[in-house]
């Protein structure tokens, strides 16, 4: 048996040209500004249920490759599956960076301390450490979404919020009150509605930003063969 496209490069535009093709089969048009995250995240999961169940505050791409580009980001994850899914070169050329506070001893105490979850009290303390050169991007965590929303209202500004946490407690209920919160006070976000999401979710989609924001879009700009 022979295979064609067997080069990493070659395999990725190769993926893309086909959820193109099946998108346009299917009837569904992707906003040209939002294409693509969308394609991306098919990508990922091979679902293209995602086309049609993501939401984006208005312009939230758009303002998100602007905030990259401006360079001093840190992304927060709530989980080290997320962080270690971002594309650290990138975060490198645009002079960005990632963290994640999951396993940190002190946030497991402040987390027993307080009661709560081990990514709510995550979620507080990059809001201490990072208060205006915050991204969260959330792929696990209900509970985090609610806290974000809450720290919004009390007056936090995160620079942009990436809400895909999967699931059944809550999952559906906090990804609509964190956009809806993000709406309200102007916070670009972007979220898949409803149960699907997860970790590899939010970490692809922070790599179409910044993939977009340093120009390297197409995998060879990236370095890779193909």
């Amino acid at each position: 048996m022979e295979f064609k496209h067997v080069l990493p490069a070659d395999i990725e535009r190769t993926s893309m040209k086909i959820i193109g093709g099946e998108l346009e089969e299917r009837g569904i048009t992707v906003p040209p500004e939002n294409e693509a995250v969308v394609k991306r995240v098919i990508h990922t999961t091979a679902d293209f249920d995602y086309a049609e169940n993501m939401r984006f505050t208005e312009d939230a791409c758009r303002k998100g490759i602007e905030i990259f580009q401006k360079g001093g980001v840190t992304i927060v994850t709530d989980t080290n599956m997320a962080y270690s899914g971002i594309s650290k070169p990138s975060l490198k050329k645009l002079g960005d960076d990632a963290h994640c506070y999951m396993a940190d001893p002190e946030i497991m105490e402040a987390a027993k301390k307080a009661g709560t979850t081990r990514a709510v009290a995550s979620m507080e303390q990059a809001a201490k450490d990072y208060p205006d050169s915050l991204v969260y991007a959330v792929g696990n965590a209900p509970t985090a979404l609610i806290k974000i929303a809450e720290m919004i209202e009390a007056g936090l500004r995160p620079l942009m919020v990436i809400a895909v946490p999967v699931g059944f407690v809550n999952v559906v209920e906090s990804k609509e009150y964190l956009m809806d919160t993000c709406e309200k006070y102007g916070i670009p976000a972007i979220a898949a509605m409803g149960r699907k999401g997860g970790s590899n979710v939010a970490a692809c989609i922070c790599n179409a930003l910044l993939y977009q924001a340093s120009n390297t879009l197409d995998p060879s700009a990236r370095g890779w063969k193909g």
